[in-house]
């Protein structure tokens, strides 16, 4: 419980709001690693989209936003993450553990553990109040 406690703490003292933001980025589907994707859709309406993102050893998530959304693992690991300059690395639970988020989320990441990392994200779409001039394709086509 501690784990996911402080996970949970972490990431959302390294929250920041869309305002901030400097340049357009992609959303966590359409961001990738090095040129080739690690978050599939398995599922998309109107209202939410569900995302499983697979992270092998030395293998991120290069900077991307979720909009409100809620997380949880399938297979934990060591990551590295990125919010605004400033760096956390983070254990992640083997499996079962959780966070939320209630406001947007940009970030980067990169498995620096031995093992491969999943989680699934669900996203908000409908709390998703970025502009379209605030979102970059990335890897997906329009």
């Amino acid at each position: 419980m501690k784990t996911k406690t402080l996970f949970a703490a972490l990431t959302l003292a390294a929250c920041a709001s869309a305002s901030a933001q400097v340049a357009p980025l992609p959303m966590a589907a359409c961001a990738g690693w090095e040129g080739q994707r690690v978050c599939e859709t398995l599922h998309e309406d109107a209202m939410i989209r569900v995302l499983r993102c697979t992270f092998p050893p030395n293998v991120g998530h290069e900077p991307h936003f979720h909009p409100p959304h809620f997380g949880y693992t399938l297979e934990g690991g060591t990551v590295r993450t990125r919010n605004e300059g400033q760096d956390y690395v983070l254990r992640t639970p083997a499996s079962d553990g959780m966070w939320a988020m209630d406001a947007e989320h940009r970030h980067e990441a990169l498995n620096v553990g031995d093992a491969t990392m999943r989680y699934l994200i669900i996203e908000k779409k409908y709390a998703d109040e970025r502009p379209a001039s605030a979102v970059s394709p990335g890897l997906c086509t329009s």
